[in-house]
């Protein structure tokens, strides 16, 4: 697996509002030990292993989606059999399929919600659930405390860094509060645990919060301690 920054700008730029997508009870799996994918945001992938070449064939012809689940620690001994998995992830729609020789491809997963696993699969060279989509806070903004804490943060973190055009895109005013703070969350260059830690808030309140607080530890921290892993 490998990421492509430029398409991940791409999907960036692409529109905020994700339609309504049928999400399939039972998905394909596809676990990362680097990668957590967040509701409204767009990840490139390129995908070269057999069980994953076939996972996104059949997925390109049955329901279109994916789940992206983080890999537990100790899964280098197990990569090529079931190593266990954080139980929440995102589901991701396939936006695009490239095909490319010896069944490789390029695709691009637009996050559409955070799923639970309810039971795992092993019938096909590559791993499926049951799931389901958990109830979470339903609120579309931010409280203006919440949010002024988050964004004080974010310029005293930007201050020092060289590619702020970058991150301006994201702040531009048409993104909604939850565009903004999923695309912090994937994007911050942070731990996949602490990625992980933002998945699992139970509202967009709490991610923020827990968002602020990462960046303060980034701003405390340049020497480049691992932070809550």
């Amino acid at each position: 697996m490998q990421t492509d920054p430029g398409q991940e700008q791409q999907g960036r730029n692409r529109r905020d509002t994700v339609a309504p997508f049928p999400i399939p009870s039972r998905i394909p799996v596809f676990p990362l030990p680097n990668v957590v994918l967040f509701p409204r945001t767009y990840l490139p992938l390129h995908i070269f292993e057999p069980r994953y070449q076939a996972m996104v064939a059949d997925a390109a012809t049955d329901g279109q989606c994916i789940g992206m689940a983080l890999l537990k620690d100790g899964w280098e001994t197990d990569y090529y059999g079931h190593p266990p998995v954080f139980s929440r992830g995102c589901v991701g729609r396939l936006a695009s399929v490239q095909p490319l020789e010896d069944g490789r491809s390029n695709i691009l997963l637009q996050g559409l919600q955070r799923f639970e696993i309810e039971r795992e699969w092993y019938d096909n060279p590559y791993r499926e659930a049951t799931i389901a989509i958990p109830v979470r806070g339903a609120e579309a903004s931010l409280d203006p405390a919440v949010r002024r804490r988050l964004f004080t943060v974010l310029e005293s973190y930007l201050q020092s860094r060289d590619d702020v055009p970058t991150w301006q895109e994201i702040f531009r005013e048409e993104a909604s509060d939850e565009i903004v703070v999923n695309a912090l969350s994937m994007y911050l260059e942070c731990t996949p645990l602490e990625k992980q830690f933002l998945l699992e808030a139970d509202s967009l309140h709490q991610q923020a919060r827990r968002l602020s607080d990462l960046v303060e530890f980034m701003l405390h921290d340049r020497s480049g301690a691992k932070g809550w892993g």
